[in-house]
């Protein structure tokens, strides 16, 4: 029997870095896999997960519950066949819906295979003053969603922050437990909790057609060094980048260039002289990581929630490659 837990959270939450610290707490002897989910095309966290020990399956460009469910009823039955884990952990898109996640996995095909235990919900409180964030369906229904309640980035806290969280605890009328974090720093036992929350959720409305617009324009480009991938829905537009082993970058230049970049999220993981460079940005948070492992590519894709100059952030990208300058 597999143990299940949804790892929810918006963008910028810190789902991944979360992950990351609960894989480290993985007991010895115990098989953990991941199913992660990305909204951009090119597949960000699967790089950032790739050393983590645990069996990892993506599914990138959008939510994994659209399309009656197919992309995550295929690499949920793709683990469970060739992996058999002891746990589960499933990170949809920021952007995504857990509703149907969640019928899915209660589903009593999957009964004999599955227990599904507490949904963790990664949130900054920050956002909860952000009316753009709280009009989001999606945001809303993360959280009325969850068993239990990370409010990260404690470190980034202010007085309105604070004040904002303890509002918010006050209308919740399950009265789940808040978890105040830093850098997604959690305890592994939060993962065995069982599931208290199962309130019927809403049927959400999905948007993620792609409307005839300026992305015709852009369709995605393939170079011979590199490709272009554009995605967009749920009110949000991505670009994202795939340049291959050999390229490498400018570590100051990249920097700045996702520091300034006109956009509201910039994530990457990118080979430079000294090895890796884990950047995520966040409105005007900047965090970075290097490393001595270097990834098999480079890869970088920016969210915005309108259609940025797509052509004009790729051409100073482009002149930041120190190798494959084609």
């Amino acid at each position: 029997m597999t143990r299940v837990n949804l790892i929810t959270g918006f963008l910028g939450s810190g789902k991944t870095t979360t992950l990351l610290h609960l894989l480290a707490q993985k007991p010895q002897g115990e098989k953990w896999a991941v199913l992660v989910n990305e909204f951009g095309e090119v597949g960000i966290d699967g790089a950032l997960l790739a050393e983590s020990g645990a069996v990892l399956k993506e599914i990138p460009g959008g939510c994994m519950c659209c399309v009656n469910g197919l992309p995550m009823q295929v690499g949920l039955n793709m683990l469970l066949k060739q992996t058999r884990p002891d746990r589960l952990l499933i990170e949809p898109t920021g952007l995504g819906h857990p509703k149907q996640i969640l019928d899915l996995l209660s589903a009593e095909v999957y009964q004999p295979w599955l227990t599904l235990d507490a949904t963790l919900c990664l949130l900054d409180p920050r956002q909860l003053g952000d009316a753009r964030i709280t009009a989001n369906e999606n945001f809303r229904d993360q959280l009325a969603a969850a068993d239990i309640i990370v409010a990260n980035k404690e470190d980034r806290w202010d007085e309105a922050t604070l004040a904002a969280l303890q509002d918010w605890r006050a209308q919740d009328a399950l009265q789940r437990p808040i978890i105040p974090a830093r850098f997604g720093q959690i305890a592994g036992e939060l993962l065995t909790r069982p599931r208290l929350n199962q309130q019927p959720l809403p049927q959400a409305a999905h948007h993620h057609a792609r409307p005839a617009s300026r992305l015709a324009a852009l369709a995605p480009v393939q170079n011979t060094r590199w490709r272009r991938s554009l995605n967009q829905g749920q009110g949000y537009y991505s670009c994202g980048w795939v340049f291959d082993a050999e390229t490498m970058f400018d570590t100051v230049g990249l920097l700045e260039w996702a520091r300034l970049a006109p956009v509201s999220r910039v994530k990457g993981v990118v080979r430079i002289q000294e090895g890796l460079l884990s950047v995520n940005r966040q409105g005007e948070d900047l965090n970075i990581e290097t490393r001595q492992a270097a990834p098999p590519d480079s890869r970088i894709e920016i969210i915005h929630e309108e259609e940025a100059d797509w052509n004009s952030l790729q051409a100073s990208l482009l002149k930041l490659r120190l190798t494959a300058v084609v």
